[in-house]
């Protein structure tokens, strides 16, 4: 028997970063909001003494438990697709801060090329420099429009970091400095410089000093103790929605918190959604809790999950074309380079922050003339000192055997002597590359699970090859002994361990090319907002953090519009 609980204004499907912008904005305002959360509530204090490489970055203390619910992976529709169980190859946050608390802090804005990425490319080289399967298109939103959000996130998760003088216009510097300038950055900076290329530091959600955001929350500087991708901050110096906007929302007094929440189908009424139904995943019980506005802010994969179990929108149909919902899904985790060996020079790789680092961008995006290359966006050029835990990495030039005496002797003796400069690119959307439900595999709970379709193309390839020879030459800049390119696989691995996805509920202009309109409000539901990286066209080049932190904070206002008005539209579509 299901429960029906009263209605409030707003629920929200997660409380990682979205969901917690969600609810301490409509808070703030005067609204009432419920925020569900299938994990536990977690706090600053569960992170004391938490430096254990085994427990947190091994066995993934943090994530989700894949024995119960996972998706399934294959490269193409002619293979069968298997289910993801190991959290080596797939993590997804779970509790409250979601990946926001395990996240490694890296804290860029898109470039304006990617939010009119098909009209650029067609202005500045014609039709024809779009390969036909791929499906790439303008955002419906400028990097003028979105560029305020990005601001409010920045402020409000105080990130440190210096201008990038050639990524797009601010109107505000970030909050804080950037973090310190180590030896090894010093050296990237130094090589680039020569190479005729334009370093910055690059922005970190690692606090560099003590801040103090607009909503009064304090975090603490970072100390550079390496535990921080796949971990909780022990300091409170990481941006993590527990310190930031969870706290904010608690404090207006019109934010419940209910934990072990598991959301399993969005509530309609004709033409509009009445809230969601949940299972408290301790006891087996059933809810449904009634809103006038339901905001889905869970990681992507749940997001169109949730929209497809629920029969919301027409699932995507690679053979014609039609549909929307599971369509322009990308992954974001080939994240290649070179790593340099230096017989000469010694570092220190313990000292870390998951966003310590430098990089230039003058191949990435339209900042250099694709005329004469096979493909079109590009990557950034980056080297990070994310803090070297020694299970983990055992760097060894090659040939040396995997195991034994000869491989100890030179891990320990190359595990100061190496550096690693790598390219973060962008991935762009095909037709064969999609989300859809599995027909066999399904949950605990007898509901179907999400199927990812992905593999690379022909320019991933060749954007490789390009990228690649620009990190090889960075690091004979530098004056390493020698230098190993990084290998592409022939086919994706399925490997997603950063939760670097996008797609499966896009934005656009209008109903006929996307899901959602630029204030993530569903076309079809107007009550109904789907906030997160799925609304992403493509995956731009670097972490989608930001851009996704400040497409929510423009929801947001969506969603207040739509109270306000009563209902409606908050844009109409072209």
């Amino acid at each position: 028997m299901v429960t029906v609980l009263p209605k409030v204004d707003v629920v929200t499907t997660g409380m990682g970063w979205a969901g917690g912008i969600v609810a301490a904005e409509l808070t703030k305002a005067g609204y009432n909001v419920v925020g569900l959360e299938r994990g536990e509530e977690r706090s600053v204090e569960d992170f004391l003494l938490c430096h254990d490489e085994y427990k947190y970055n091994i066995r993934k203390d943090l994530m989700q438990k894949l024995n119960k619910d996972t998706l399934t992976f294959r490269n193409t529709r002619k293979d069968e697709a298997r289910p993801v169980r190991s959290e080596s190859d797939l993590v997804l946050g779970t509790g409250t801060g979601g990946g926001g608390t395990h996240w490694g802090a890296q804290a860029y804005r898109y470039f304006p090329y990617d939010f009119e990425i098909r009209s650029k490319t067609i202005e500045r080289y014609g039709a024809g420099k779009i390969p036909d399967n791929m499906l790439i298109q303008d955002w419906g939103i400028t990097y003028e429009e979105i560029e305020p959000y990005y601001t409010k996130f920045e402020q409000m998760a105080g990130i440190s970091g210096e201008e990038d003088p050639l990524a797009g216009p601010r109107s505000a510097p970030y909050p804080t400095p950037p973090l310190l300038m180590a030896p090894q950055l010093q050296m990237f900076h130094d090589a680039a410089d020569r190479l005729g290329y334009h370093p910055y530091r690059v922005p970190a959600g690692n606090v560099s000093e003590v801040y103090t955001n607009p909503d009064g929350e304090t975090l603490n500087a970072c100390q550079y103790c390496s535990f921080c991708g796949s971990y909780g901050c022990e300091y409170g110096a990481k941006s993590d929605p527990i310190v930031t906007v969870i706290p904010t929302a608690k404090k207006t007094g019109k934010f419940e918190l209910r934990t072990h929440a598991l959301v399993t189908r969005i509530l309609k009424n004709g033409n509009k959604v009445v809230g969601v139904r949940y299972r408290d995943i301790r006891t087996g019980e059933e809810f449904d809790q009634l809103a006038d506005v339901v905001a889905l802010t869970s990681y992507i994969f749940n997001n169109v999950r949730l929209l497809l179990l629920s029969k919301i929108g027409q699932p995507y149909d690679p053979d014609t074309g039609k549909g929307i919902i599971g369509k322009n899904y990308t992954d974001h985790h080939t994240i290649l380079g070179a790593t340099g060996y230096f017989e000469e020079k010694k570092f220190n790789n313990f000292i870390g922050t998951g966003a310590w680092g430098s990089a230039y961008n003058d191949f990435n995006a339209d900042n250099f003339d694709h005329t004469n290359v096979d493909f079109i966006h590009g990557g950034q050029i980056e080297m990070h000192l994310l803090g070297n835990e020694p299970i983990t990495n055992n760097p060894v030039p090659p040939d040396t055997p995997s195991w034994g005496k000869e491989f100890k002797d030179k891990s320990i003796y190359y595990y100061n002597r190496t550096l690693s400069v790598v390219s973060q690119r962008a991935f762009l959307p095909y037709k064969d590359n999609y989300l859809s439900l599995d027909p066999v595999y399904k949950d605990d709970y007898g509901d179907p699970l999400l199927r990812v379709t992905f593999d690379y193309h022909e320019m991933d390839f060749k954007r490789h090859e390009f990228l690649s020879d620009k990190c090889v030459k960075q690091l004979e800049e530098m004056g390493a002994d020698l230098v190993v390119p990084h290998p592409m696989q022939e086919h994706f691995s399925g490997r997603f361990t950063f939760q670097h996805d996008g797609g499966g509920a896009i934005m656009g202009s209008s109903p006929k090319n996307s899901a959602v309109n630029n204030y993530s409000q569903m076309w079809d539901y107007e009550n109904l907002f789907v906030c997160g990286s799925s609304a992403f066209p493509h995956f731009g080049p670097m972490n989608p953090t930001p851009t996704m932190g400040a497409l929510t904070y423009r929801a947001t206002e969506g969603m207040m519009a739509f109270l306000k008005n009563g209902g409606g539209l908050v844009i109409q579509p072209k």
